[in-house]
């Protein structure tokens, strides 16, 4: 996940294919055998649609980014006075083909990386790792991302069987016929994990007093809207002096809240996960990354942001990528038995 704040602060296409080659040889090396492991692939088709997507709006709606090299000119169809601003057709440069394909290699580069930490992380450790208070919005996010490579994995299932006895698998009757004993398939897995659920204890809460309640809910609140405050103030100009100190009493006031507010949850642990050396490796080396493009970021914006106008070839920083290379640790300190 901090590599994909890194791709956040960058749209040079060689710091973002660097991204993405330390984020795959990571999950290469030490991706599990596990359902969630199998999604890597599906957030990676996802990226590229993604980048195809953008490159095509480009060229149909056109791009605000001025060019002189025309590739090709396309039958212009006019719009009314109230679409100003927005064109179909007409020319079509290589200045704006190429800034749509550093801005859609950016969210590529996020939807890999978030498809890596899908791979890797263990969603039952994951929920161990929530406080209290988000238990519940946890065991139902993390059902939900274990659920979604069954689904996958269902369908690939179906079409094959599909494809053997010669019954088409694609199309809107393929997709109907699918998808019929897909959800059929995923309401039989919710209704026998809700009655395992329960049998367990899950959902039940201990009683709180009206007092810790409103103070849970004032500190939760106040430290959320704290939090968002403080990031609007440190991404303008103006708000440099107070956006620093407002984040950090928002997110020590958002601590505190659901630190009061997981008294409600009743759950004990039984074989404790320990937070060991390890994973303050894996996570420095991630945070580290983001830290280090964010700086280059503001330092060297040139090298990090490519210009398109005029059309010049993006060049390699030397310390920028050498950072990204950080996030290769976890493949190295953690033994494959533990990934």
């Amino acid at each position: 996940m901090s590599l994909g704040t890194a791709a956040t602060r960058t749209t040079n296409p060689l710091l973002l294919a660097l991204l993405i080659a330390t984020s795959a040889y990571v999950v290469a090396t030490h991706r599990s055998p596990a359902p969630w492991a199998r999604s890597y692939s599906a957030f990676a088709k996802l990226a590229f649609a993604v980048l195809l997507i953008r490159l095509v709006f480009a060229v149909a709606l056109g791009s605000p980014i001025p060019g002189t090299h025309v590739l090709l000119t396309l039958p212009e169809i006019p719009l009314p006075h109230w679409a100003q601003g927005i064109r179909l057709g007409g020319e079509v440069t290589a200045e704006a083909l190429v800034f749509a394909a550093y801005d859609g290699l950016k969210l590529a580069t996020l939807l890999i990386c978030v498809g890596a930490a899908n791979a890797l992380a263990s969603p039952s450790r994951l929920l161990k790792s929530l406080p209290g208070a988000l238990y519940e919005t946890g065991v139902a996010v993390v059902v939900a991302l274990t659920f979604a490579p069954h689904l996958i994995a269902d369908v690939q299932r179906l079409r094959a069987a599909r494809r053997l006895r010669g019954r088409p698998d694609r199309g809107v009757r393929g997709l109907l016929q699918v998808g019929l004993p897909v959800l059929e398939g995923a309401l039989e897995r919710s209704v026998a994990l809700a009655a395992a659920m329960e049998a367990r204890g899950y959902g039940r809460s201990a009683d709180v007093p009206a007092r810790i309640r409103r103070t849970t809910a004032a500190l939760t609140l106040g430290g959320l809207l704290g939090v968002c405050a403080g990031t609007y103030g440190l991404l303008t100009a103006e708000g440099g002096s107070y956006g620093a100190p407002l984040l950090l009493a928002g997110i020590v006031a958002a601590l505190a809240g659901l630190r009061l507010g997981g008294r409600r949850s009743l759950r004990t642990r039984y074989r404790p996960d320990p937070w060991g050396p390890r994973a303050w490796l894996v996570t420095g080396s991630g945070v580290a990354v983001a830290a280090l493009l964010t700086l280059a970021s503001s330092r060297a914006p040139e090298a990090l942001h490519p210009g398109v106008v005029p059309l010049t070839a993006p060049t390699l920083p030397l310390w920028p990528a050498a950072s990204i290379l950080l996030a290769l640790l976890p493949a190295f300190v953690v033994p494959r038995e533990h990934s």
